[in-house]
This record gives structure tokens, C-alpha cells and sequence, in this order.
């Protein structure tokens, strides 16, 4: 499979949305597309599936598409129902119409071999046969029904309608028949939008396996960084080429433009300089040729651009607290959550300063937890204790603070009528309103557009604590980033739910789960939890095999204590170690052949960046295996 756009472009009326399109997949190849919203990756994508929207760029290479083996694209907007009447069960099985008819053909043969066993009978069964084997058809049924657990159905919704479903769960039907069509050539536009985290973590393992070509739109950086091997960037209405994953592109996107600067700045000085010299030797007879031969010479230069500066327009806020909450923030015993069932039965503590990201599948009692902590809804039994001098900014992801009807500016102004028109104004251009912008009916804004307007209210009233409801839903990349640096700055207490778990790594120092009918909370971040799962899950392997081995194990507490202890000092000992290998490389940071060079600057910094993440673990475990010691003296 081979597909390329060479210096392609595409308009609608006299506006060029993209101005010169390279692009290339090939084979089994996993390439993202990213980019600020806006800024043309559905309209790239679209161009992928109608080559009629493309015309000539304004590149110097002729304008072409090129297929190889492409028989079939697939995305989502592509997949219907045509008939709501039949089930999900049946709709899904319209993907494995070749297979089932291979199955039926299968039987009919076996049936008709009983009575005669011809070798033209057997020739065509062996064919048959091997067909059914190249389609996978042995495990055809283990992979719907993977599916479509994972995506959150139950057995008894196989035999539904699709008439039955709401319209969110009629586009992970259509979803799940996208993936299972499995076209030579996969387009996936936001495909982790609404999925909760254990279908994430399912779909980037299908994706990663999938034995063809996969294009994804995503503002998910964890999701893109584990399945993908190249970026196409759009910035500018350039499509840019980078080779390797998330991590890799920014990085690469950064070396990139401060070499381009240093050489930019560089020829720029170097083009004065002869510049200046001819325009001091040109007038004298002597040097008149001297003089000549350096603007010769600027002639022959094959210049070097200016490079575009990162587009990282995006809200930026340094908000105050109007006073700090007590030191004891927020405290749950026993709490049962839910309307007429309960969902959950929770218990935690929250202090001054902590950061609490809540995770779990769809439906389990997040946003229930978070309304019934802000009285929307009523507890079922427990309790619930905010601190002294506690003030919540709560952010609900329905954004139904907002009046659909007014304009920007009297949606906020109508909220802080102290305010002077300039005071609103400033509030607003913090948030990236400006202009004509604060003009605009909050019905015409976009997702992203009434985030942006919900957080600037919440935040304009200075709370100290903030409980945020899936933030960062429609947001881009930069905007992510934009609010992870405002949230990691907060001295405030933070709660929040999400499924960006590249956002919950970054902001929570704490994470509430939940899964399975159970709420955990776990004292630590993202890793730590990941890290006790995997525990969780690899604990009953091992005493299983200890039960088949038959042997009962005997713990002597005095060896065990020394046990602990050797670790425990053999864990200092490589915490004072990269410490020191820390130190080391800090000083390097100070010397002018490092510092000046941005390359070995950042070659440094990723060194120390490792070390710090080592030594973090390292504390981890001594803390675990000091918990441990504890518990034996």
C-alpha cells in the first residue's frame, strides 16, 4: 500500500486552507496529524478520502496523487445504518459477510462429503478452507465480542435495536464496525473522544497490532505517542514531515527551529558584514574590485529563511487566590454517590495544595461524585466536610453556566458588573478573546471557545479550591498545555476528572479510581497507580502458583526485616549516587561550551530529566519498603 499527495492544496471560495501538501503513507505505517483546531486536519483528512478537493500548490514539484493498493479507505463519517430495525449484533456481523458465507459454504460441503467424498468435493472444501483461514476466520468472533465489551455494551445490548441506542452509543456501534472492516487504509478523527481509559488503552493496542495503514487526528498525546511513527504537523497551511512519535516531534520540533534561528541570525550578521565592507570599498579605486567580489558573494548565498515562530497563541492567566483555604481541605467517609442506585461508596481526605485526578470508565459515578460534592446532587448516606475557608470554583463539563444568548462580553460582564469595560476586556484577551471576538454570541463559539469562557469566569472569582469536569475536552494540544502550566502553578487544591492521561501524569499527585464496582484511592500520581495495578494484577498469578506448587511459605520476620533493610540501604545508596551524577551535570549547565550550544544544552537537560525520574522512583520504593519495616518491628 503506497498513497502520496504531492504539492497539493485546498481551498473553499478565495480562502486556501492548505497551501502545499506533502504526504506520504505507506505499508502498515502509523502516522498522526497534528495541529492547532482550526488549522486544517479534518480538512486534510477529507482531501485523503476526495482527491477532488485538491488542486496545485504553491510548491516547485508538479502537483500529484499517487495509489498503490489502495482498494478501500475507511472513516467514520462513511459508516450508516440502513436499516434501525435490526440489531447491533447483526449490523456488526455485515462486516464478516464473506466469512459467514465462507461458513455456510463450509457446511454445505461437509454435508454433501458424507454421502460423497469426490476429489473435486475435497479439492473445493481444501480451497474453501484455506480462504476461510486467510480471513481469520477461526477468530473472527472473539474479535467482535472483544470489541464490543470493550466498548462498554453488554450481552443484552447484542440483541438490541439500533433504534434502542442514544446517539453517542450509535457512534461507537459505527465505530466498532470501522475497526472490524479493517480497509486497507484507516482514517480515525478524534477517536478517543468520549471513549473512557480502559477502551483507550484497548484501541492503541488494536491499532498498534492493525496489519494496515492507520492515519489519526488527535489531541491526545499519550494515544498518539504509543501508536505512531510519524507526524505530519500543519502550521501556517504547510504540512511538515517528522519521523518518529510524539516525543520525538517535539523535541525534534524544537532543535529544529533554534538551528534554523542560530543559522538565520548567523548568515544575517554575515550579510552585514560584507555588506559593510563593500559599502566602505566601493568608491575606492583600489578595493573597488575587493568591494564588488563581497556583494558577489551575498549574490551566491543560498539564503536561509527566517523560521515561523511556534503558533502558541493560547490563553495565559496568572489568576489569585482571593484568600487560602485551612490546611484540612476536604474529607469523605463512607460516602454512597448515585440517583436511584448507588454507584459508589467512597472515603478520602484532600489537604491544602493537593492535586486529585479521578479516573474510570464511563458511567461508574466521576462527574456524579463532583456534582454530589457541590450539593447538585443529594448523597445517599455519608459524609461530606469541606474545610475552613474553603472557596470552590466548580467546572461542569456541560458548560451550562453559560447564557447561549448573549454575547461574550455580556456573559461575563453580567456576572462581575463591578467591573469596568476595559477590566472585562483584559479578563477576556487573557483567555484569548479580543477584538471582535467579545461580540460573538456564546452560541456561535466553538467547544474550545466556551472552555475558555467557562474557566475565565470560575477562575475570575479567585477560588482556592477547583473542581473540573473533563477540562480539557475540545481543547488542542496547546491549549492542553496552556492549562496543565496554569493548573501546576496553583497553590490552590485541586479535584478533577479526565480521560486525558497525559494530563493526569502531569497535574495529579494523587488519583482516586474508579474500577470494578470499587473506588481506590491512591496517595501518589499516574505511574504509582499504574505501577499498583500491574501489582494487583501479576499478585493472584503468583499465589496461584504457589497453591499448584503445593509447598506453604514460612516468613521469618527477624530475615525478613534484614531483607528490607539491605534494600532499603542498597536504594539510598543509588538515590545518593544519581543524585551526585545530578549535581554533576548542573554544574556542566553553567560552562559556556555547553549552555551555548542549544543542542548540548538539551542533551544535558535530558540526561538530568532521566536521572530526576529515577531518583523519584527510587523514593517510591524506599518509602514502600520503610512502610513495610514498620509493620515488622
Amino acid at each position: 500500500m503506497n498513497y502520496r499527495i504531492t504539492n497539493g492544496s485546498v481551498s473553499y471560495g478565495a480562502e486556501t486552507i492548505l497551501e502545499e501538501i506533502n504526504f506520504n503513507i505507506k505499508g502498515k505505517e502509523k502516522v498522526a496529524i497534528v495541529g492547532r483546531n482550526g488549522s486544517g486536519k479534518s480538512t486534510l483528512l477529507k482531501a485523503i478520502i476526495n482527491n477532488e478537493l485538491l488542486s496545485e500548490g504553491v510548491g516547485t514539484d508538479r502537483f500529484s496523487v499517487y495509489k498503490e493498493c489502495v482498494k478501500e479507505i475507511g472513516c467514520l463519517e462513511q459508516i450508516n445504518f440502513e436499516d434501525d430495525n435490526i440489531t447491533m449484533l447483526n449490523e456488526i456481523l455485515k462486516v464478516y459477510q464473506n466469512i459467514i458465507e465462507l461458513e455456510a459454504k463450509l457446511e454445505s460441503l461437509v454435508k454433501q462429503m458424507q454421502n460423497n467424498s469426490s476429489e473435486e468435493l475435497v479439492k473445493e472444501y481444501s480451497k474453501a478452507l484455506d480462504r476461510y483461514e486467510s480471513l481469520d476466520g477461526y477468530t473472527y468472533k472473539k474479535e467482535y465480542e472483544t470489541a464490543i465489551n470493550k466498548f462498554g455494551f453488554s450481552d443484552e445490548d447484542k440483541n438490541k435495536k439500533i433504534s434502542e441506542f442514544s446517539g453517542g452509543q450509535r457512534t461507537k456501534i459505527a465505530f466498532i464496525k470501522l475497526l472490524l472492516s479493517k480497509p486497507d487504509l484507516l482514517l480515525l478523527d478524534e477517536p478517543t473522544n468520549h471513549l473512557d481509559i480502559s477502551t483507550i488503552e484497548w484501541l492503541e493496542e488494536y491499532l498498534k497490532n492493525y496489519q494496515k495503514a492507520v492515519i489519526i487526528v488527535s489531541h491526545d498525546r499519550m494515544f498518539i505517542n504509543k501508536i505512531v511513527d510519524k507526524i505530519y504537523e500543519i502550521e501556517y497551511g504547510l504540512v511538515i514531515e517528522y519521523s518518529g512519535n510524539y516525543e520525538f516531534y517535539e523535541k525534534q520540533k524544537r532543535i529544529n527551529y533554534e538551528r534554523q534561528l542560530k543559522d538565520f541570525e548567523f548568515q544575517q550578521k554575515e550579510i552585514k558584514r560584507l555588506n559593510d565592507i563593500a559599502d566602505r570599498f566601493r568608491y575606492k579605486p583600489t578595493k573597488a574590485k575587493m568591494a564588488m567580489s563581497k556583494l558577489k558573494q551575498i549574490e551566491r548565498m543560498v539564503k536561509v529563511e527566517e523560521p515561523n515562530r511556534y503558533d502558541l497563541k493560547s490563553f495565559n492567566t496568572n489568576f489569585n487566590m482571593n484568600y487560602e483555604s485551612g490546611n484540612n481541605v476536604l474529607k469523605v467517609k463512607n460516602l454512597e454517590i448515585g440517583y436511584n442506585n448507588c454507584l459508589a461508596n467512597i472515603s478520602f481526605e484532600l489537604y491544602k495544595g493537593q492535586k486529585l485526578g479521578i479516573i474510570g470508565s464511563n458511567g461508574t459515578g466521576k462527574s456524579t461524585l463532583l456534582k454530589t460534592l457541590m450539593g447538585i446532587v443529594k448523597p445517599i448516606s455519608g459524609e461530606i466536610e469541606f474545610g475552613h475557608n474553603v472557596l470552590v470554583g466548580y467546572f461542569d463539563q456541560q458548560m451550562l453556566g453559560l447564557d447561549q444568548e448573549k454575547t461574550v462580553f455580556d456573559d461575563f460582564y453580567s456576572e462581575f458588573p463591578e467591573l469596568t469595560v476595559t477590566q472585562v476586556r483584559n479578563s477576556l484577551a487573557a483567555f484569548m478573546f479580543s477584538k471582535e471576538d467579545v461580540f460573538k454570541k456564546v452560541k456561535m463559539l466553538s467547544g474550545g471557545e466556551k472552555v475558555r469562557l467557562s474557566l475565565s469566569k470560575i477562575l475570575k472569582r479567585g477560588p482556592n479550591v477547583l473542581i473540573l469536569d473533563e477540562p480539557t475536552n475540545h481543547m488542542d494540544i496547546i491549549g492542553k498545555e496552556s492549562l496543565e502550566n496554569m493548573l501546576a502553578c496553583y497553590k490552590g487544591t485541586l479535584i478533577f476528572v479526565s480521560h486525558d492521561r497525559f494530563f493526569v501524569n502531569k497535574i495529579a499527585d494523587s488519583i482516586l479510581s474508579f474500577e470494578n464496582g470499587k473506588v481506590n484511592f491512591y496517595p501518589y500520581g499516574y505511574e504509582y497507580y499504574l505501577e499498583k495495578k500491574e501489582n494487583e494484577i501479576l499478585e493472584p498469578i503468583k499465589e496461584e502458583q504457589v497453591e499448584k506448587s503445593g509447598k506453604q511459605l514460612y516468613i521469618n520476620p527477624l530475615k525478613e526485616k534484614e531483607k528490607i533493610e539491605r534494600k532499603i540501604k542498597k536504594i539510598e545508596e543509588e538515590i545518593s549516587k544519581k543524585e551526585s551524577e545530578v549535581h554533576k551535570l548542573q554544574n556542566e549547565l553553567t560552562k559556556e561550551e555547553i549552555y551555548s550550544d542549544y543542542i548540548k544544552t538539551m542533551e544535558v537537560q535530558e540526561k538530568i530529566d532521566v536521572l530526576n525520574k529515577e531518583i523519584e522512583e527510587y523514593m517510591i520504593s524506599w518509602e514502600e519498603y520503610q512502610e513495610k519495616l514498620s509493620l515488622l518491628l
